[in-house]
């Protein structure tokens, strides 16, 4: 519905924008350069309240915000497009009806209606209450009302009407304090208008809302700007048109603002907008009111014009500027952005007591979460080396959407994720640069924690494995060799005793017991393997290869590692002999590279895969005894193995130069 307002609104203002066009075309080379300037403003300041009307009106076609905003558009675009083609007409001999002359004498008002009607209905499409219906009847009726008697006043129109008729007659004298009367009715709605925004934000306790409400607020500060603009241009120029800056300033941050608060009111921090804003008008104000009473008393006493003390009331302004623009930016902080100011003041605080030894740096989330408030707020830490955020207390946190990131010196140290709406990003980012340090220490104590909880736990696997290893060849021994060496014993000691009597056949017993011998050799061979593989005899690069040409599967071997320590190769065989036998057994692998290099003072081994993937270092596998045994050896284990894209294991093993 009202996508088809705003459509016939734009209609409208093109209509009249063509027609002051038209007159431009008509007057040609007679147009001076303020007609022109008038008209093109009309242009300017009129397209972007069509445009994004249109825009609102079109992704919220419920609600009339949109086709209001474009009215706005329209009634900017009247007057200076009907002035400029009456230009013309009178100058160039265009039709003109009688009744344009005088219904533009009260059209000023147009400037003025459709933006209180505007903030009556902004953002929810309808007033505030039934109540306010007199409000936004009031200011259609006076606009009727003005527009139509403004034009009945007795004696000529100012140019370019001067010579149009009164084509609605002239009211008597005993109307006119009717009609002056009318300027500040509309006066009193306008500040009842701008009462109902604020009694919304009072209102209301819905976040998104009162987001709105800001950044439309935000949009109106550029009227106190324009009249420090127009202070302004009085005291340097002596001539106010600095003031149409602010102006025209106005007129395109209300459109702005009213589609940023409609469609994304969460696009920037909106009160750090407004203190921003708040603050460097109030510097300016305060700095143009030192130079403007420097300047007074200096003009008395060294005489007007004086480039003395024009320098000097600069350079003490120039001076005041850093301390006055830093007390204000906390008072306005405290008043208009509590959050910002509780945030830093929190985290400066705990700075402090960290310092004296009253606290830890693992506090500050509690500290964010009391000052915000924001209760569900939560830091999240990355640890060197890993990709995986944790808490504070290592526990890793799954998925954390819309987290913002903790850079430092350009690396990414944690992330802030915010527990609800009320915190904006903007915010947080603030939150993020200030806190860098903190979180810095408290995550390098956390990496520390869990290194020494690693090395504690590998160090306790690693006995516990040594004493399962130490019983394992105990049992080995005791059943096997162990057996057949006493059964060996006992055997020969029978041929002893009866070798002279014939009673016992020797040379069996004998044959038995070479036998016997033969397999215990072999029981003692394949422990031993069991400790340290005998192919390792003949260096690490053979017994890759050797393991290679066993498999049963394609493998490409890449071995070059020279000389290293017993101790060091017999780890790296280790490794790829487990990586090995997991290829084969879990992953369901077509094809197995081994890469063994020594490059300066580091042994790498990596064994690839291209099976089903998903392997992990769980506490008790096979692939976590062997991280023990690398990170025994000094050495790191990593375990690259998305689902179904293959595994790669890589360790990397220091050894001597």
């Amino acid at each position: 519905m009202y996508r088809r307002v705003s459509i016939v609104i734009a209609g409208l203002a093109a209509a009249f924008l063509v027609a002051g066009a038209a007159g431009l075309i008509r007057l040609g080379t007679d147009a001076d350069l303020l007609t022109v300037l008038w008209y093109a403003s009309g242009v300017v300041l009129s397209v972007p309240s069509i445009a994004l009307g249109y825009v609102i009106a079109r992704r919220r076609p419920q609600n009339p915000v949109g086709a209001l905003l474009a009215l706005v558009g329209l009634s900017i675009a009247v007057i200076p497009s009907v002035e400029t083609y009456a230009t013309a007409a009178y100058a160039a001999g265009l039709p003109m009806p009688a009744a344009v002359g005088t219904l533009d004498q009260g059209s000023w008002m147009l400037m003025y209606v459709p933006v209180a009607l505007l903030v009556l209905f902004f953002p929810e499409g309808r007033l505030p209450g039934p109540g306010w219906r007199w409000v936004a009847g009031g200011l259609a009726a006076v606009l009727i009302v003005f527009v139509g008697v403004a034009g009945m006043a007795p004696g000529a129109y100012p140019p370019p009407f001067e010579n149009a008729p009164h084509a609605l007659g002239v009211l008597p004298d005993a109307a006119f304090p009717f009609v002056l009367a009318l300027p500040f009715l509309l006066l009193v709605l306008l500040i009842a208008s701008a009462g109902s925004m604020i009694g919304r934000f009072r209102r209301t306790t819905r976040p998104s809302e009162r987001a709105q409400l800001k950044w439309f607020a935000l949009a109106g500060l550029w009227l106190p700007v324009s009249l420090l603009l127009c202070w302004t241009s009085y005291l340097l120029m002596g001539m106010p048109d600095l003031a149409m800056i602010g102006l025209f300033g106005l007129f395109i941050t209300i459109p702005v603002g009213t589609t940023i608060a409609m469609l994304r009111h969460d696009l920037y921090d909106v009160d750090k907008a407004i203190a921003a804003t708040v603050t460097y008008s109030t510097v300016t104000t305060v700095l143009l009111g030192l130079y403007t009473a420097i300047s007074f008393t200096g003009g008395l006493v060294a005489g007007g014009g004086s480039a003395v003390v024009a320098a000097g009331a600069t350079a003490v302004c120039a001076a005041a500027l850093t301390p006055v623009r830093s007390r204000i930016q906390r008072v306005v902080d405290r008043r208009l952005y509590p959050q910002r100011r509780a945030a830093l003041d929190a985290i400066a605080a705990l700075r402090q007591r960290i310092d004296i030894g009253d606290s830890q740096p693992e506090e500050l989330q509690a500290v964010l979460r009391t000052a915000l408030p924001d209760r569900a707020l939560l830091l999240a830490y990355k640890l060197p080396g890993e990709e995986q955020l944790v808490d504070s207390t290592g526990e890793p946190i799954a998925d954390p959407g819309g987290a913002t990131p903790i850079v430092l010196h350009g690396q990414e140290i944690g992330a802030v994720i915010r527990g609800s709406d009320g915190t904006s990003r903007e915010l947080l980012r603030e939150i993020a640069a200030a806190s860098a340090l903190l979180v810095e220490v408290t995550r390098l104590r956390i990496g520390l924690s869990a290194a020494l909880r690693d090395v504690a736990s590998s160090r306790a696997r690693l006995l516990a494995a040594g004493y399962s290893e130490r019983r394992r060849l105990e049992r080995d021994l005791h059943d096997g060799a162990q057996q057949r060496l006493v059964a060996l014993g006992l055997s020969l000691r029978l041929a002893q005793r009866h070798l002279g009597d014939g009673t016992v056949d020797v040379d069996g017993l004998l044959d038995q017991s070479v036998a016997e011998l033969g397999t215990a050799v072999a029981e003692l061979r394949a422990i031993a393997h069991g400790l340290r593989p005998s192919s390792l005899d003949d260096g690490l690069d053979v017994a890759v290869r050797t393991l290679a040409g066993s498999l049963r599967l394609p493998v490409t071997v890449e071995v070059e590692t020279g000389p290293i320590a017993d101790d060091l190769a017999t780890t790296a065989y280790y490794v790829v002999s487990e990586a090995v036998t997991n290829a084969m057994k879990h992953a369901d692998a077509g094809w197995i590279g081994l890469r063994l290099i020594r490059e300066d003072a580091t042994l790498s081994v990596q064994v690839r895969d291209d099976g089903r993937g998903g392997a992990q270092l769980r506490p008790g596998s096979g692939l976590a005894g062997l991280a023990d045994r690398v990170a025994a050896a000094g050495g790191a284990l990593q375990v690259h193995s998305p689902s179904g894209r293959g595994t790669t294991i890589q360790a990397v093993l220091p050894c001597a130069s």
